[in-house]
């Protein structure tokens, strides 16, 4: 295991990496460093007097990568520990599993026949797929990828081709997430979150921003998508596409946090008109 401090850091934060870890691949992974500013932003926030660790503020001491998992040439996931103390000895959970940002798709399909202004017979394409992590060979979720250099939209349209098939521009996705944030008024102040959901922040920085998209298509393509084989076969992708009501979104796909997620914003978007 090396050691060197973060730089531009003062005091000195040391980093302490397992033996096949370089400093470089860990200082430029896009999720650690949107981790690392998006905390240190918003642990300069204290100095503010209204801020609720105002008095006792605490600060980054140190990091510890623990594992990391390569795709290629290039860190995956990386697990690490960061000491976050106060001057009384005050510790904040640090366990944290770096992935980076996602994206997921609502992808609502309704017959042409049926009336525009009507939510009948609209459909949500769903995907099944093996998830090891939850232990599952057949997890019912909403299409979803990780977001790798490019936009939320363009990332977006790239999985929806890849996990259904289904060709849509990026100019037709909808961004769910930013409809909603734009809605509100923020809640945490001034702090840098990325605009998307978090659906798992007690351990991991993962964020995912949930995208709509409404197709109007012929009735008899509705039976085309069930049950039809999708993904990167060559990757290791074993997906089969699942069609609901999107009345039964909820209950169908109630495992899956993205669906859910986006269940309930596309009823709250809906409801003041934005969607």
């Amino acid at each position: 295991m090396s050691t060197f401090n973060l730089p531009n850091a003062t005091p000195p934060i040391p980093v302490a990496l397992p033996s096949n870890l370089p400093q470089e691949a860990l200082l430029s992974f896009p999720a650690f460093k949107n981790w690392l500013a998006t905390l240190q932003h918003s642990l300069s926030l204290q100095s503010n007097k209204s801020h609720t660790f105002h008095a006792n503020p605490y600060a980054l001491k140190s990091i510890e990568v623990q594992a990391v998992d390569w795709f290629g040439k290039r860190p995956g996931f990386i697990k690490l520990q960061a000491k976050v103390e106060n001057d009384k000895g005050e510790s904040l959970p640090g366990a944290v599993f770096l992935r980076g940002g996602s994206v997921a798709m609502l992808l609502i399909l309704q017959p042409d026949d049926v009336s525009t202004d009507t939510e009948k017979d609209k459909h949500v394409l769903l995907t099944v797929q093996p998830r090891i992590a939850a232990g599952s060979l057949e997890l019912i979720e909403l299409p979803a990828g990780m977001l790798d250099d490019g936009t939320f939209s363009g990332t977006a349209a790239k999985e929806i081709q890849e996990e259904t098939g289904l060709e849509v521009p990026e100019s037709e996705l909808v961004n769910m997430t930013e409809l909603a944030s734009a809605s509100t008024s923020s809640s945490n102040g001034v702090e840098r979150l990325q605009t998307a959901m978090y659906p798992s922040p007690g351990a991991c920085d993962e964020f995912i921003a949930l995208f709509l998209h409404q197709k109007r298509i012929p009735r008899s393509q509705l039976d085309e998508f069930r049950g039809k084989l999708t993904g990167l076969r060559d990757e290791g992708e074993k997906i089969t596409l699942k069609l609901v009501r999107l009345e039964d979104l909820w209950r169908e796909s109630g495992r899956d946090a993205k669906a859910l997620a986006a269940w309930a914003m596309y009823q709250g978007l809906r409801g003041e008109g934005k969607v």
